[in-house]
C-alpha cells in the first residue's frame, strides 16, 4: 500500500470549475485517488458551499466517474449537521443502513458513525453492500475527529484491481458467482434484530423472500443465512463491468490471524459468523484469495485526514477500508442513490 502526502504537488486540468468557487488538486505527483478540492477563496459560507454543490451537480458527477473518489478540504464543515446538508446537496435523499454487516451508531437522519470497530483492528478493501441485491451509488465520508496517529480510510480503484485479477481466476467466478454465508447469534458479530432492524421474524422472512436470501432458523434463536452473489457488476453510467463482491473480506483467511485462530478454534467451520464459497458452496482455494488480497493491497492508496474533510466515493468504482488507529477518532458516514440489480 503506498501512502500519499497531504501537499498539493500537482493540478487536476482536464475539465475545470467554471465557476471559480473551487480549485482541484491531487495530493502526489501520478496519484489520481482521490481528485481534492479546495475553496478558490478564504471564505465561504455552508449556504454558499451547499448552493454551489446543488448547482454544480453535473459537474461533481462528471469527476466522480472519472476518478473515483472527490476529496473536499477547507470547507465550513463542523457538525454532523453540517454533513448531512453537504450531502443532501449531492444527493436528494440518503439511504438507511439496511441489512446491516458491521456495527454503526446513528447520529442523524441517516447518517452514521463509520464501523465502530476497536482501534486496533484493521478493515480490509470493500465496496459497500457488495452482498445485498440492492446497494448505494454513493458513499459519504466525514471526519469530525481525525485521529491522534492513523485512522485513515485507504481507498482502491476497482478497475485497476480488476485488471490485476488473473484471467482464469475471474472466469472462475463468472461461472460459479460467490456466496456469503452468516450466523447470527452465537455470540459473535451483528444479532439477527441488528442487522434487519426488526424484532419480528416474519418480516426477516419477507425481506430474504424478496432480496433472495436463503434463511434458516436454528435452536437458541440463531439464524443462518446464505446469498449467492455475482461476483462482477456493470456500473450504471459508464456501462463498465467491475469487480463488485464481498468474497474476499468476508473469508475467515482475510481476518487477522489472532482473530481467525480464536474463531475456528471456538466455533466449527459451517458456524462461524461470516465465511465466503463459490455460489455452488464449494470452498475458494487459497491461493486465490492470496492473489485476490495481494491485487487490492496493490492498488490501495492512503492520505491523512484533516478535520472537515469529506469524501464522496462511487461505491462501485472505489474501495474503501480503514486502518488501526489511536486516539479518539469520529467519522461519519452516509449512503445515497440505490442500485437494484438480478442476481
Amino acid at each position: 500500500m503506498s501512502i500519499v502526502e497531504t501537499e498539493i504537488t500537482e493540478t487536476e486540468i482536464t475539465e475545470a470549475d467554471q465557476t471559480g468557487f473551487v480549485t482541484s488538486e491531487f495530493l502526489a505527483p501520478g496519484a489520481t485517488l482521490p481528485l481534492m478540492f479546495r475553496p478558490a477563496t478564504a471564505k465561504v459560507s455552508l449556504a454558499e458551499m451547499t448552493q454551489w454543490l446543488r448547482t454544480n451537480r453535473d459537474f461533481i458527477e462528471r469527476q466522480l466517474v472519472k476518478y473515483g473518489a472527490l476529496l473536499f478540504r477547507d470547507f465550513p464543515l463542523n457538525t454532523a449537521d453540517d454533513f448531512e446538508q453537504f450531502a443532501l446537496a449531492i444527493s436528494d435523499k440518503l439511504l438507511e443502513y439496511r441489512e446491516r454487516s458491521s456495527p454503526r451508531s446513528q447520529v442523524g437522519e441517516n447518517v452514521y458513525t463509520s464501523t465502530d470497530y476497536p482501534p486496533s483492528q484493521k478493515i480490509f478493501p470493500h465496496n459497500e453492500h457488495s452482498y445485498a441485491v440492492s446497494f448505494p451509488l454513493k458513499l459519504f465520508f466525514f471526519c469530525e475527529t481525525p485521529a491522534k496517529r492513523g485512522g485513515e480510510t485507504p481507498l482502491a480503484d476497482t478497475r485497476k484491481i480488476l485488471k490485476r485479477i488473473n484471467p482464469e481466476v475471474r472466469d472462475r467466478f463468472k461461472q460459479k458467482k460467490w456466496m456469503y454465508m452468516r450466523n447470527f447469534g452465537y455470540g459473535l458479530g451483528v444479532p439477527w434484530r441488528t442487522a434487519f432492524q426488526t424484532l419480528d421474524r416474519s418480516v426477516v422472512e419477507d425481506y430474504a423472500l424478496h432480496s433472495k436470501i436463503e434463511l434458516e432458523w436454528k435452536d437458541g434463536d440463531c439464524l443462518r443465512t446464505r446469498q449467492v452473489r455475482p461476483a462482477f457488476a456493470t456500473h450504471p453510467h459508464t456501462g463498465e463491468l467491475l469487480w463488485f463482491n464481498h468474497a474476499t473480506f468476508f473469508h475467515v483467511s482475510t481476518l487477522e490471524a489472532g482473530m481467525r485462530e480464536v474463531l475456528m478454534e471456538e466455533f466449527a467451520e459451517e458456524d462461524l459468523p461470516n465465511n465466503t464459497y463459490y455460489g455452488d458452496g464449494s470452498a475458494i482455494e487459497p491461493w486465490i484469495l492470496d492473489h485476490l488480497r495481494e491485487a487490492y493491497m496493490n492498488e490501495t492508496v492512503s492520505f491523512a485526514w484533516h478535520k472537515g474533510d469529506v469524501i464522496i466515493l462511487d461505491n462501485m468504482l472505489t474501495a474503501h477500508s480503514r486502518l488501526s488507529f489511536v486516539g479518539p477518532r469520529k467519522v461519519l458516514f452516509a449512503m445515497a442513490e440505490p442500485i437494484t440489480r438480478e442476481v
